[in-house]
């Protein structure tokens, strides 16, 4: 049989070759993913005879694909967020079609007529029980069509509860869709709807003849064969062909190719869990994928670092997988780390910026110290200037792959060291007229006058106090308080003075803000500068407050004026320029 389009064959036959594990899903498919009111118009589809479109079958008979790759069951009884992962086969039959693409119809199919679908209920609790997700079978209403107006659906399809099933009135009956499979043999059905007087009902007799048909009779998966057995074609075609909705992309496919070079069943889930540890650090907390995942193995173990096959053979993705729990323990310590200096998912948007930090953590073997003040209290400031003076020049905007393997190349000189090797980074990038870390003295100015609600201030600050450890939760603090700003009314005031006080990019920018942890900025509040500082006996030098100027407000003009040289004098020494 040669590739191309086949004889369609029957949704019967789909569902029996589903059953017998003739029909498979390679590990390079995704998740099913359809809400069961999906499901339920892709029955009312079939009943009106609307296409459903083809689908893709790849014939797999060559036994190294079958020692390659993982390949799963379908879906039958799917729980929402508990039971969305498909059984992982240990035993392949001969031969088997996995399916390239109509995964979601042919599990929904499956479901709709073998299976249950559990879905949570509004209100409740994200418990794995029946009040939280109750269990539900598809059934159809015989006696009535579609009643809901809103509606494009013409017949009543819909997941019900037992209990749900049971209320009938005179227009409701429902039937169990996949009880259908038990009449393949036309005298059955006919002493079926012989014995039940529901039948005498002609939409009732229409609507069960009609199914009875769809399911059994009417070829309606048309389908094209792939017989080809070289894996870089397939995997072409199923780019191409999976292109629809949520768009696949290449590293989408080369997560699943790892998932499947993985010898343990729970890859996707190690992967999973991973995800959701991170996504629990930061406030607002942050966001990742498999990509920066797969990026990062990457860099920490290969010069070529593209998104290719190659990368992700047996070979590599054994060794990505032998050192899982480094790996995974140094990415969750680079965000932590990163969170203590004030970073969250809505000011740190270059995630793979994050790459150098795990680098540094995995082959020094810090996982375990770098969070702790004593061991790594000297290459803290360093990474936490470096970040931030790559974030503020946006070194990781376009594409990055030659920024992260130039760093890497560096780090690599001195990955067993425990040293952060900043100067020798910046080195690297000096000629680099897009990429160097070199700050004019008009971008300072331009960073200097960067609004509290811009994510690049929060940048800013930690870069300016980077040689300062404060708790865990750090927050922006006006100097003077906003709220004096906010009221002022011109009174006495010269007109310039007045303008002055009124400008936000004086008082309500880098200027005029500084960083404190949590606490002490609760104890701060609104307070006047002055008395904040007396009461406390703040270290001006420490927290970046000129001591060469009155701090009352009557001297505010002068304040900025002076505290403009401080911040300058700061970032010109961190970026080590001369002024």
């Amino acid at each position: 049989m040669a590739s191309g389009f086949q004889s369609p064959i029957t949704i019967k036959t789909a569902i029996d070759k589903i059953f017998a594990r003739e029909y498979l899903l390679p590990a390079i498919q995704r998740k099913f993913v359809w809400k069961s009111t999906q499901i339920e118009v892709l029955f009312d589809s079939i009943m009106r005879g609307y296409p459903i479109n083809s689908f893709m079958f790849w014939e797999i008979k060559d036994d190294k694909i079958k020692t390659d790759f993982k390949f799963y069951e379908f879906l039958t009884d799917y729980r929402e967020y508990y039971k969305d992962d498909n059984p992982y086969i240990d035993t392949l039959g001969n031969k088997f079609c996995a399916i390239i693409d109509g995964q979601q119809r042919l599990t929904s199919l499956y479901i709709g007529l073998k299976g249950t679908y559990a879905y949570h209920m509004p209100r409740k609790r994200w418990d794995d029980n029946e009040e939280s997700l109750p269990t539900r079978k598809l059934y159809l209403n015989i006696l009535s069509p579609k009643v809901d107006e809103d509606s494009s659906m013409e017949y009543d399809f819909r997941f019900l509860t037992d209990a749900e099933s049971e209320k009938e009135d005179e227009k409701t009956k429902w039937f169990l869709v996949g009880e259908i499979l038990n009449y393949e043999d036309e005298d059955k059905f006919s002493d079926y709807k012989h014995d039940k007087p529901i039948f005498n009902n002609k939409f009732a007799r229409n609507t069960i003849d009609k199914l009875r048909k769809r399911i059994f009779d009417a070829p309606l998966i048309n389908y094209y064969l792939e017989e080809s057995q070289e894996i870089d074609k397939v995997l072409d075609i199923f780019i191409r062909t999976n292109s629809g909705g949520e768009p696949l992309s290449f590293s989408d496919l080369l997560m699943s190719y790892t998932t499947a070079n993985w010898t343990e069943k729970d890859a996707r889930k190690k992967f999973e869990d991973l995800i959701k540890q991170v996504n629990t650090i930061g406030k607002p907390n942050f966001r990742i994928n498999n990509d920066l995942i797969l990026k990062t193995y990457l860099v920490l173990f290969k010069e070529n670092i593209k998104f290719e096959v190659k990368n992700f053979d047996k070979d590599s993705v054994s060794e990505f997988e032998q050192n899982w729990d480094g790996i995974s323990k140094a990415i969750v310590e680079a965000f932590k780390l990163i969170e203590s200096w004030g970073f969250n998912e809505s000011n740190f948007k270059a995630k793979n910026a994050i790459i150098p930090i795990v680098y540094f953590i995995y082959h020094n073997k810090l996982q375990n110290d770098i969070n702790k003040e004593i061991r790594c209290k000297d290459e803290r400031p360093k990474i936490r200037q470096w970040l931030c003076m790559a974030l503020l020049k946006r070194v990781f905007g376009g594409q990055s792959d030659s920024v992260l393997r130039k760093i890497a190349r560096v780090q690599e000189k001195h990955k067993d060291d425990e040293k952060f090797p900043l100067d020798e980074i910046k080195e690297a990038f000096k000629e680099d007229p897009n990429k160097n870390l070199e700050f004019s003295e008009e971008f300072i100015d331009g960073l200097l006058e960067t609004q509290l609600e811009n994510p690049n201030c929060d940048i800013i600050l930690a870069l300016l106090y980077s040689d300062i450890n404060f708790d865990r939760e750090l927050h922006k603090d006006h100097l003077h308080p906003r709220s004096y700003f906010e009221k002022l009314q011109k009174g006495n005031m010269n007109e310039d003075d007045y303008e002055f006080y009124n400008e936000k990019k004086n008082y309500n920018s880098v200027l005029n803000l500084q960083l404190l942890g949590g606490s002490a900025n609760e104890s701060k509040s609104d307070k006047p500068l002055k008395e904040w500082v007396e009461e406390n006996k703040i270290d001006k030098a420490s927290y970046l407050i000129p001591t060469d100027v009155s701090l009352d407000i009557k001297d505010f003009k002068e304040f900025i004026t002076k505290r403009r040289e401080l911040l300058k004098k700061k970032l010109y020494k961190i970026v080590g320029k001369e002024q």
